[in-house]
């Protein structure tokens, strides 16, 4: 007989996580930053910032851009990211790694820094969205690492904080669970390298998507 399931609902994190995207939204921040004369963040500062929403990381990297000016950074990264939107491919075996969690009776959901818009994108080029029971977005609360994400994929799902397990490559996406009370894995193939992961107690830090795959599949 199977042990019974340790978690209900898996939250995932979009971009890094699921999607190999970190490097064309750095490159797209770098160049938005350049096209408005501004310093260009390096690329650890341009990966810092990814999960953020869109607001709060133009204030990280351009923080001494007045206010009016926002509008203008953020079209500018707009423009480069879509250009090169279409070609994000998912990372290998992330597809038949949420698969197999759809089958094992999991409930999927996404909580990322994309707005709403930009996730529907992504889902439909991927073919995707029928394995989600739920997703939250940047545009529609409070951004992460604010807890209302996560306690609104809960109460939709009817889920204690117990049996949430959030699951993303930055701290941002750590330091969300921990603030709704849930449990979290960190992977470090994404934004965030392993450094900063420890101190939010992550239940384990993995470095593939086969090896998250082998441990969900071994622990949720």
């Amino acid at each position: 007989m199977s042990e019974p399931q340790r978690f209900r609902l898996l939250v995932f994190d979009w971009d890094g996580t699921l999607a190999d995207s970190t490097a064309i939204i750095a490159g797209a921040i770098q160049r938005a930053c350049t096209d408005l004369g501004l310093p260009v963040p390096c690329d650890t500062a341009a990966r810092y910032v990814i999960g953020l929403g869109l607001a709060d990381a133009m204030r990280h990297v351009a923080p001494t851009l007045p206010l009016s000016e926002h509008p203008r950074l953020s079209e500018r990264y707009r423009h480069h990211y879509l250009a090169r939107d279409p070609e994000i491919p998912l990372f290998e075996g992330a597809r038949e790694m949420l698969d197999e969690l759809d089958a094992r009776g999991f409930l999927l959901a996404i909580a990322t820094g994309k707005s709403r818009a930009g996730l529907a994108r992504a889902l439909a080029q991927q073919g995707l969205a029928h394995r989600f029971v739920a997703s939250r977005c940047a545009d529609e609360g409070f951004p992460k690492p604010h807890p209302d994400m996560l306690l609104a994929l809960m109460d939709h799902c009817g889920t204690e904080a117990s049996e949430t397990l959030m699951i993303g490559d930055t701290t941002h996406d750590l330091e969300l669970a921990r603030n709704a009370g849930a449990s979290a894995i960190a992977v470090t193939y994404g934004a965030h390298g392993a450094d900063g992961f420890s101190g939010f107690a992550p239940l384990a830090t993995v470095s593939s998507v086969a090896e998250l795959r082998a441990w969900l599949s071994a622990n949720a």
